[in-house]
């Protein structure tokens, strides 16, 4: 395998359930070796489903899905050594400790390193002898995690990894996953925690009642959403009195009191035009607020608009 090798491949992937439901409708993506790829969206959108069909726990309906090279739900047991699974619960008996846990664990694992050296990883050296039932929800995450570093695999699925976690705990885990995949593990990840894919992602898709809305890196899926400028008016001044906001690049604004919205996708050409503005003005625009559109603003407009109109099936660059 060359380093721009395509650890995961998925075309056309379907996913239908009793009743004819489809869960996913025919989506294409891949990711490559060394990458942290996210899946993102909505509560049914099709996450789940797709990454059974990854872990090999389910067939698809149709389509083709390879996992560093085979086909993860036929060819398992290929698949199976150089993968690392966590799951949303891991459901392990909570009168083990951890130790005996992560021992219990490596017994079912090829080529498992120690436990006590996976359970360093995530910090929970000092916890090697309380019973699951005693940890924490996001101590039991973070065990579910260094179960599945347990056989250094290649290819990691993360399913809502920092869920229950604090602050330091994601910034902990976070860290732990970019030093993976700088060291080559594949990651795909799926998260509710739009800030964490925005900080780990390198790719990322957004799916949206079965169909992939868009993908892209981070920046790329972010871009393609309006930036936005938010200043109050100074006394004696009307948005009428503004330069004409077309010709700034404005594409929407409105007005709440003396604040003035602004949204455009030309960032730069607008803030110049509205600060030369109040510049020749000799006014001051007291709560100027200039930023650019937020994953969280990028995924709720995405799912706006694919409600309104069907993305299609395959994978789309923003």
């Amino acid at each position: 395998m060359n380093t721009e090798e395509h650890v995961i491949e998925v075309s056309d992937l379907r996913r239908v359930y009793g009743g004819g439901f489809e869960a996913v409708s025919g989506i294409t993506f891949h990711v490559k070796r060394g990458e942290i790829f996210a899946l993102l969206g909505t509560n049914g959108a099709g996450k789940t489903s797709t990454v059974e069909v990854l872990e090999g726990l389910a067939r698809p309906a149709s389509g083709t899905v390879r996992v560093l090279g085979h086909d993860p739900h036929r060819e398992r047991s290929a698949v199976r050594p150089r993968s690392g699974v966590m799951l949303q619960e891991g459901g392990f008996p909570s009168e083990l400790t951890v130790a005996e846990t992560a021992r219990m664990w490596a017994g079912c694992v090829s080529g498992a390193r120690p436990a006590g050296e996976v359970l360093a990883l995530v910090g929970l050296t000092g916890r090697t002898g309380v019973r699951v039932k005693q940890l924490s929800g996001g101590e039991r995450r973070r065990l579910d995690l260094a179960l599945a570093l347990l056989g250094t695999p290649e290819v990691l699925f993360l399913d809502e990894p920092t869920t229950g976690l604090d602050a330091e705990g994601r910034r902990d885990t976070w860290n732990l996953v970019r030093a993976l995949r700088d060291g080559g593990t594949t990651v795909l990840l799926t998260t509710h925690y739009l800030e964490e894919a925005e900080n780990l992602a390198d790719r990322l898709a957004i799916l949206h009642e079965g169909r992939i809305a868009a993908t892209g890196t981070p920046a790329e899926v972010t871009a393609a959403q309006p930036s936005r400028i938010a200043f109050e008016l100074p006394e004696g001044y009307f948005p009428g009195d503004l330069p004409p906001l077309d010709a700034l690049g404005v594409c929407g604004h409105e007005t709440e009191g003396r604040t003035v919205r602004l949204r455009t996708r030309e960032l730069q050409r607008t803030a110049t035009g509205i600060l030369v503005w109040a510049d020749r003005a000799g006014v001051a625009l007291r709560g100027l607020d200039v930023r650019s559109a937020s994953l969280e603003e990028a995924f709720l407009g995405i799912a706006r608009e694919a409600s309104n109109s069907p993305a299609p099936r395959t994978e789309q660059p923003v």
